[in-house]
Formats: structure tokens, C-alpha cells, sequence
């Protein structure tokens, strides 16, 4: 499948930087790890990820800005376009050995996510997605599910853990949608629920105290394979709030009923 230069550019960043995060995973043992926060582990490889992707992405775009996980803001010399990163998204699974982590780069355009990328290294799945262009991964083609009866759908979701707030408030949320649906998952990954969604491999996510980068890349995934994503509120504010519901037109909408409660 033919990609755009900007794509091109995304896709050639993550391949880049994924090289670094497969090799890394392989010794993890060995990585230097700091606490950033109760929980919340920061490491050698988040930064070599991050420093790789500007790299590349500067490179190519020089006049661009950027929103990342570990350095922050920084500005660019065009106020229309910046890049969202999360180099390491799932974080705490990487370090435990666990292969579900993924590098997401969204393309902000005056304000707009236009493009976006979601990639695994060690499952070597590639997710990718322009406005109006569709969702693909891997160059096949995706479709978020068909499934509209709640009681058969699978739901993902984020577990607040030691020093995440919302505790109690997601017990009741989850209360609520495991006694209507199927099954509930947590993976550990913003980014590869949104995938799973776009994908058809989840029927429904959502989550709360989410960060833009944890998010850009994969709502644009869910919206270009035809799903629908809000924040908790039901409103299109999901990087600012930090929330998110997403899935089909009936699956979203029972579980944003649910999560409102």
C-alpha cells in the first residue's frame, strides 16, 4: 500500500526506534530503572525510544513541534504541526517481561490529529492512520467490530493503580459493565487498546486520567475504522480530559450510559 511523505516519515521513526526497544527487551534485566513516581517507572529505554523518534522526526519535519512523554513541550517553529510521542506506552509491562507495549506518534495538525501510529516491535504489528485515509494495520485494511448486543461484547479498559487517583470510582464503573457484558480486559497499553478497537479485536475501551500521548494516535485509528470515540462525557475532548470511550455506534453508546452512570 502506497504511503504518504508524512507517513513515510512516521513509519520509518517507529521502525527506527522499535530496533532499540526489541534489543532492550531482550536484556531487561540489565536496564537502568528510576522511579518516576509510586508505580510509574520511567527507563533507559523510554529515553533512548524518545531520543530516536525526535531524531527522526525533526530530521524530517525540522519546523515541527513536539508533545512527549519524558522531555515534555517543545516548541517549534511552525505553530500548526506537532508531533504527540509516547515512546513507551506500557511501560510497566516491558520491564516485567511482558510483550504488550507500543510506540505512538500522532501528527497534530492546528489542533487536529491527521496522522497516526501505533506499533508493537515484538509482535511486529504496525497500526496506521490519516484523516479520511481509513485505518490499516499491517496495510490490511480495519473495521472496528459489528457486534451490537452488549451482553456478547468484550470491553477493555485501564485499572488505576498505587498513586492513580479514581480508585473507588472505578470499581463502580466496572461494576456496572461486567454485569452486562462478556468479558473485560486490561492490557496495560492506551495505545494497543485503541488498536484492539480499531481492529476488531475489542468491542469496546474506556479508561480515565489518560495523557494526549497515551491517546492522539489511537482515537484517529478508532475514527478512521469507522468507530466512534468520546471522552467520558460524551463529548469530542478526549486529549484534554483525558478520558475515553470508544467502539461501534451501539457499543459506544451503551457503555458511555454505563461509565456515566
Amino acid at each position: 500500500m502506497p504511503r504518504s511523505p508524512v507517513m513515510q516519515v512516521m513509519v520509518q521513526a517507529v521502525t527506527k526506534a522499535g530496533r532499540t526497544l526489541r534489543r532492550d527487551f531482550g536484556e531487561v534485566e540489565q536496564l537502568q530503572v528510576s522511579m518516576k513516581g509510586p508505580g510509574d517507572f520511567v527507563s533507559a529505554a523510554d529515553r533512548k525510544a524518545e531520543e530516536t523518534l525526535r531524531a527522526e522526526l525533526e530530521r524530517a519535519r525540522p519546523g515541527y513541534g513536539f508533545l512527549m512523554e519524558e522531555s515534555g513541550t517543545v516548541a517549534g517553529t511552525d505553530p500548526d504541526h506537532r508531533w504527540i510521542v509516547d515512546p513507551l506506552d506500557g511501560t510497566t509491562n516491558f520491564l516485567h517481561g511482558l510483550p504488550v507495549f507500543a510506540i505512538s506518534v500522532g501528527l497534530e495538525r492546528a489542533g487536529q490529529i491527521v496522522a497516526g501510529v501505533v506499533f508493537n516491535p515484538i509482535t511486529d504489528e504496525l497500526y496506521t492512520a490519516e484523516r479520511g485515509g481509513g485505518a490499516f494495520m499491517n496495510d490490511r485494511r480495519l473495521r472496528v467490530a459489528a457486534r451490537r448486543d452488549f451482553h456478547q461484547a468484550v470491553i477493555a479498559t485501564g485499572i488505576p493503580h498505587l498513586g492513580k487517583p479514581g480508585h473507588d470510582q472505578f470499581r463502580e464503573e466496572l461494576s456496572r459493565v461486567q454485569a452486562k457484558a462478556a468479558g473485560v480486559r486490561r492490557f496495560g497499553s492506551a495505545a494497543l487498546d485503541c488498536a484492539m478497537v480499531a481492529a476488531g479485536r475489542m468491542d469496546g475501551y474506556w479508561e480515565r486520567n489518560l495523557k494526549a500521548w497515551d491517546l492522539a494516535a489511537g482515537i484517529l485509528l478508532i475514527k478512521e475504522a469507522g468507530g466512534f470515540v468520546t471522552d467520558i462525557q460524551g463529548h469530542d475532548n478526549v486529549l484534554t480530559s483525558g478520558t475515553i470511550v470508544a467502539g461501534n455506534e451501539a457499543i459506544h453508546g451503551e457503555l458511555l450510559k454505563l461509565v456515566k452512570s
